[in-house]
Formats: C-alpha cells, sequence, structure tokens
C-alpha cells in the first residue's frame, strides 16, 4: 500500500471582513459587506459571519444583499491590505512545508507528510498552524486534516469559523456516506439537482452507482465523482499553480429561448467572474462569452482590450455586442459561460496602454 499523504487545508474565516473589523474596531460584531455599494452593480466580495446570518453570500448583487441586511456596513475592498495578510500567512505555511499550493489569497493546501520540523502529527501542525496565525494577525482560520485534498478542503468548512476537523483514514468512509452530495467537490448546484433526479442525496447513494453509469450520467467527470466517494483523490499538492482564465458557466435545467431570461443568467455568471477576479486580485484582456444551443452546437465569442476587464461593469459594457453576434432569442440555449482571460494586474494593463499609445503612427 502507497505511504499515505498528510494534508491540511487553512482556509481563512472570512477573510476580507475579518480584516475590516481588525482594522476598524467599530465593526467587530456588526454585519459587514465588502463588495459594491448597494446602489451600484457591484457584488458582495466577502462578508462578515454576522452577515450571513441574513442570507447573505458571496457574489451576490450588492442592491440585493441590502435589502436582506439594511443595517449593513458597505466596504469598499482594499486589496492591497489583503494582499499584504495573505503574503504573511503564506510566508508562515512555507515555515511548516514547501508543498504549500495557493487556492487564492486566503486559502492553500499545505502537504506537510514530509516536514523540516520532523513533526508526524498533521493534527498538532494544524493546531499550531491556527495559533500562529492568531498571534501574528489576530484574524482565525479553520482547519481540515486528512490524507488527501478532497477530504482536507471539506473537513476545514465542516466547523467555521475557528474550526479545526480531522478526517482520518478509518474515518473516511463513514463520513463521506453521510455527506450531502452538494458538499461534494465539483457538484455545484446544477449538478446536484442532476444527481437528485437520480436518487443520488448523500455519498452513500453515490455508492450505489458503477464508474460506468457515473460516466454515462455525468460524462467524463463521473469517475471523478466515483473516486471521490471512496475516498479516492490522487491530485498532489502543487506548489506553482499557473492560473490562465478566470470564468463561470452553468447548464440550465431547461432549454431557455427567451432573450431576457438569458441576459438575467449572464449577469449572474458575470458576478461570479468578478468575484473570483476580485479574490485572485486579477483581471484579463480578453472577454469570451460560451453558448451552447440545445442541438449540442457549441460557439464562443471573444473581444480584446487594452484597457481590460478587472470588474462587473468592464464585462457588461462589452456583453451585449458579442451576445448580438450569437443566435440568443433565436435558438434554445443549453449552456451559458463568460470567461476572462489573458490574465494581467491593472498595473500591467496600464502599462500596456502606454506602449500602445507611444507607438509612432503608420506613414500615411
Amino acid at each position: 500500500m502507497p505511504l499515505l499523504r498528510k494534508i491540511i487545508h487553512i482556509d481563512m474565516d472570512a477573510f476580507f471582513a475579518s480584516v475590516e473589523q481588525l482594522d476598524r474596531p467599530e465593526l467587530r460584531g456588526r454585519p459587514v459587506i465588502v463588495g459594491g455599494r448597494p446602489e451600484s452593480r457591484g457584488v458582495v466580495a466577502a462578508c462578515s459571519y454576522e452577515a450571513r446570518r441574513f442570507g447573505i453570500r458571496s457574489a451576490m448583487p450588492s442592491g440585493r444583499a441590502h435589502r436582506l441586511c439594511p443595517q449593513a456596513v458597505f466596504v469598499k475592498p482594499r486589496m492591497t491590505r489583503y494582499k499584504e495578510m495573505s503574503r504573511q500567512i503564506m510566508t508562515l505555511f512555507h515555515q511548516y512545508t514547501d508543498l504549500v499550493e495557493p487556492l487564492s489569497v486566503d486559502e492553500a493546501f499545505l502537504d506537510v507528510t514530509a516536514n523540516p520540523l520532523g513533526e508526524p502529527s498533521a493534527t498538532r501542525m494544524a493546531t499550531r498552524i491556527r495559533r500562529e496565525i492568531r498571534t501574528a494577525t489576530g484574524l482565525t482560520a479553520s482547519a481540515g486534516v486528512s490524507y488527501n485534498k478532497f477530504l482536507a478542503k471539506i473537513a476545514s468548512g465542516y466547523q467555521k469559523p475557528d474550526g479545526l476537523t480531522v478526517i482520518a483514514p478509518a474515518q473516511a468512509q463513514g463520513f463521506l456516506a453521510v455527506l450531502p452530495i452538494g458538499k461534494f467537490y465539483g457538484v455545484g448546484r446544477v449538478t446536484e439537482g442532476r444527481m437528485h433526479s437520480h436518487g443520488i442525496h448523500t455519498g452513500a447513494d453515490l455508492l450505489r452507482f458503477s464508474r460506468e453509469e457515473l460516466t454515462a450520467l455525468f460524462g467524463k467527470v463521473g469517475g471523478f465523482f466515483y473516486d471521490m466517494a471512496r475516498g479516492i483523490d490522487i491530485r498532489p499538492v502543487s506548489p506553482i499553480r499557473i492560473r490562465k482564465s478566470i470564468g463561470a458557466e452553468v447548464t440550465l435545467p431547461a432549454d431557455v429561448l427567451d432573450l431576457s431570461r438569458v441576459t438575467t443568467i449572464l449577469f449572474e455568471q458575470v458576478q461570479r467572474v468578478a468575484h473570483s477576479l476580485a479574490v485572485h486580485q486579477t483581471g484579463g484582456r480578453t472577454l469570451t462569452l460560451k453558448i451552447r444551443y440545445s442541438d449540442f452546437t457549441t460557439i464562443t465569442r471573444s473581444c480584446t482590450t487594452a484597457d481590460g476587464f478587472f470588474d462587473a461593469d468592464d464585462m457588461l459594457r462589452q456583453l451585449p455586442r458579442l451576445l448580438a453576434a450569437t443566435a440568443a432569442g433565436y435558438r434554445q440555449i443549453r449552456l451559458l459561460g463568460v470567461t476572462v482571460a489573458n490574465l494581467c494586474t491593472e498595473k500591467e494593463a496600464r502599462s500596456l496602454r502606454l506602449r500602445q499609445l507611444s507607438l509612432p503612427f503608420p506613414p500615411g
């Protein structure tokens, strides 16, 4: 039997909002929303646990968040400050292992199977890391410990905030058997609905299906679901992650023809992408609209600008033009997606614009 790995997943608790409450003591204990103003078309980048009690969540339109909680305090994101705190936390991680895989500014996987401290217990290391984060930054973090990435990530969210959950190899099957299917990696709301339609509500239900059956139902990802239900995840912790694009797409529960409905769904996808861009502190120069019609024909429409796409407004300015170049409103649609590629920072985009402006005009 191969050596079982020791994986820790650390996830900061309501990171952006917690930093704001740390820096502004008057906000502690109050519902705090980091993101766009409610009168704008902005979205919630993060919110405190006090705000979450009102049903507010990340990527929700700010206007809706305000309606759910009128007394919430809206705070403009301060990415420079969050990045500063993130660097401090990531530096701390590297004291425990070189195998650190950041997923965003506020979470990372750590493979501590072999570590410079010679500590055999991943649980003790996770406890120590959480304590040192609190001492160094004043913030809390939740941790999950297990023998693979999938289980460690599930575990970190199990007892939030400020929690520690360990899933040992002997516990994994029992833990997964009762886990709601929506908590499984890669199972979004649409896939969750499809799972429910086939009587799959928990990990135990998933075990009833063969790999071939799941592949027939869900395509190639069905094999991944088959492995997950059995606690199998061979993905290594990869210290280098080069992200080429950030996007969101949804397979619709029923084909859509109405153009206004298509526009509403795309607006939702734009909010999701804008949230991810904010979390990853990036933008991109290329915007791509993806449409799959009811006959499974898939088309894309793209545009590239020197100004780049850094928030929802940037994307919404160009999206109608891309949509007009499709058969939306004339053909039934089963999938819609929005992606930002050619990733860059705002500083890089400004530099590119300046270089283009300095180019000599062609002789006339």
